[in-house]
């Protein structure tokens, strides 16, 4: 990568995996990082949706069929883990950008009244896997190589809320996770995050649903984001463009939190 400052978003001969990739904000990044010339793996827990994705993703580029892998999986499995990562580096030669995307909110409501199983899975999901990811791409590519990490975190990592209460606490461990991350593994991996606030996907349907439009009114942008939104900040942050900026959460959230408290 150039240390120059001059880097572009150009991805040509990178490899990346992006974890939960078959819709909302991963796929989007995918596409991101593929139209921009990377190759692309991408997981996800449900075979025939990742397949479905794959095969759209396929048909977005020319040649794109040779620059998707699709690898189908758990984020919180050990071995699945490894399998995305070791069949990416066979498959490609490399791993050069990890987006550490999958997540779950089981849970919500405050935390006097959480299903403490929920509050456990959200954390294995949300922060274990994350790091498990990063630990096997160090160990398959990034050590020797160096590589850039981006965390998919959230303004409710940043910010209370007794909406997401656990889902917060998650992602606000993984903000922690992500500083600790990038002073562990400089100078030759850089690792960030991005903290989106409310991302019109299926995963986040029951935020605004209620109301679009009186959601919004929060925003000073005066609307809710996109997958594209994220993907858009996530491919600045992982090109030789951001190459002096590591440890960072970079929030992406239509300047929410610039209005005071979640509510």
């Amino acid at each position: 990568m150039t240390t120059d400052g001059m880097g572009t978003e150009d991805f040509t001969g990178r490899v990346a995996l992006v974890s939960g990739a078959s819709r909302g904000i991963g796929y989007a990044i995918a596409a991101a990082l593929l139209v921009r010339g990377a190759a692309v793996t991408i997981t996800a827990r449900k075979a025939d949706e990742l397949a479905a994705a794959a095969d759209e993703l396929a048909h977005t580029v020319e040649g794109g069929a040779d620059r998707v892998l699709a690898v189908p999986g758990n984020a919180g499995d050990g071995a699945a883990r490894a399998e995305a990562v070791d069949r990416t580096v066979e498959r490609f030669g490399s791993l050069d950008v990890l987006v550490n995307n999958a997540g779950t909110n089981p849970a919500y409501g405050p935390l006097m009244q959480v299903d403490l199983i929920a509050v456990r899975k959200t954390l294995d999901v949300n922060v274990v896997a994350a790091l498990g990811f990063v630990q096997q791409a160090h160990r398959a590519w990034m050590a020797e190589h160096g590589g850039v990490v981006i965390n998919v975190a959230s303004v409710a990592g940043l910010r209370s809320t007794k909406a997401i209460a656990a889902y917060g606490m998650s992602k606000a461990a993984m903000i922690r996770l992500t500083e600790e991350l990038a002073w562990e593994l400089g100078p030759s991996i850089r690792v960030n995050a991005v903290a989106p606030a409310v991302i019109k996907t299926k995963f986040s349907t029951a935020l605004y649903t209620h109301g679009e439009e009186q959601v919004a009114k929060a925003y000073p942008l005066a609307r809710l984001g996109t997958p594209a939104d994220v993907a858009a900040l996530v491919t600045f942050l992982a090109s030789d463009a951001a190459c002096w900026v590591t440890g960072e959460t970079v929030r992406v959230d239509g300047g929410l939190l610039a209005t005071g408290p979640l509510r």
